[in-house]
């Protein structure tokens, strides 16, 4: 590639990683990683790179259906994970879109391609090449798992499905044994190649390095529904509904109350979970489908917390991309404004909330839905509808 399209080609490279492996930390720790040591042999400042490789990684993660965070978001709000990622669509596209075409134009403008230096791409080729087979095979479970996810089929069955043709392609291909793919599996892949960009990019992985994060959404789930049960969601939400009466209203604090928890408690399951137990009885009661309130979480959450550097995002961010900000380079969280696909997203989200587009009201079989389930329906704190229309009456009862 030119390297003047470095920064655009890196955000979709992560992109399309992050999607295919439903994480944005795992992307960000292994080929964000890489990117960096390649971005600074083009002599391109870190931060710009860093903005690009989080813009990337946390935008697959987002619209992933093998994302924890992405099944998390609907779950809590009663949807369906790929209505979820369909609603996200009208924020994802043109967010990304801007983006884009910025990384581009910085490119051209950074990088002096007669004295890019490819000396670390040819280090870290030459050492995957000593110690690996490389074939087009391996892309085949990359390659099963979107197709699966393509064809809507369960996030479980299609990470199993995935692992599995891993397995099978890395015993063929690269000679491994099955004890070797199953310890793998369970403490992560173990490798000393003597060079330490494929060292650091290798080594990690595992079921065991990943129970922190289950133990974390298992609690932040708890917190939550704690909270609901002692009344004081309710009493957050009434305050709320004192000074807002409308959808926009209710969208825009949705976003923001994401973007606060967040900020206060420093951990992105949590400003996911808690706001979606929030608000979900609020949207049902003013007759809007909650994919509006899963698309807000997941963009004032998701997306904002590695902008947010003491966030457990923004802090593995700034440690796993070696950005220094403990060493004084203050400097690289100009990483926060670069990464404009996160901010881009929930920006243009809370546009559509002003507008009305893309803000879908509850069909019917999402109203029934409601009923058959027993979900809450807070009917007296959405009796008035959005500025300018009549009252929005509550669900009809179940026939």
């Amino acid at each position: 590639l030119s390297p003047a399209i470095f920064l655009a080609a890196a955000m979709l490279l992560c992109s399309v990683v992050s999607l295919a492996l439903g994480t944005s930390w795992g992307t960000v720790g292994t080929v964000g990683l890489a990117l960096m040591g390649i971005g600074a042999g083009f002599d391109i400042p870190m931060y710009w790179t860093a903005g690009a490789v989080v813009s990337g990684a946390f935008f697959g993660d987002k619209i992933s259906p093998l994302s924890d965070t992405t099944n998390l978001a609907p779950a809590v709000t009663g949807t369906d994970v790929f209505s979820h990622i369909k609603n996200m669509m009208p924020t994802t596209i043109p967010a990304m879109v801007i983006a884009f075409v910025i990384y581009l134009m910085a490119g051209f403008t950074l990088i002096d391609g007669d004295g890019a230096s490819f000396e670390r791409i040819d280090a870290i080729t030459a050492a995957l090449q000593a110690n690996f087979t490389i074939s087009a095979w391996l892309l085949l479970p990359a390659v099963l798992v979107i197709a699966l996810a393509v064809k809507r089929m369960p996030p479980i069955p299609s990470l199993f499905a995935g692992a599995l043709a891993g397995a099978v392609t890395a015993m063929l291909v690269q000679g491994v044994g099955v004890h070797d793919v199953l310890t793998y599996a369970n403490s992560g892949y173990s490798i000393d190649t003597g060079v330490a960009a494929i060292d650091s990019l290798l080594n990690r992985g595992g079921i065991q390095s990943m129970m922190w994060t289950i133990s974390l959404v298992l609690i932040a789930l708890g917190f939550g529904g704690a909270l609901e049960k002692t009344g004081c969601l309710e009493a957050i939400i009434r305050a709320i509904m004192t000074k807002v009466r409308s959808f926009k209203g209710v969208q825009t604090a949705a976003v923001l109350t994401s973007v606060s928890t967040n900020l206060v408690a420093g951990d992105p399951y949590l400003s996911i979970a808690l706001p979606g137990r929030m608000y979900a009885p609020t949207y049902r009661g003013m007759g809007y489908s909650t994919l509006n309130l899963s698309r807000a979480i997941e963009e004032g959450g998701t997306l904002i917390s590695p902008l947010i550097p003491w966030n457990a995002g923004g802090a593995f961010v700034i440690s796993a991309l070696a950005l220094g900000i403990a060493d004084g380079n203050v400097e690289n969280l100009l990483y926060i404004p670069l990464a404009f696909a996160c901010w881009l997203s929930p920006v243009i989200g809370l546009v559509y909330a002003q507008t009305g587009l893309f803000s879908p009201r509850a069909s019917e079989e999402e109203r029934q839905l409601w009923q058959d389930q027993g979900e809450a329906i807070a009917t007296d704190l959405g009796a008035a509808g959005p500025a300018g229309e009549a009252p929005i009456a509550s669900p009809r009862p179940s026939s």
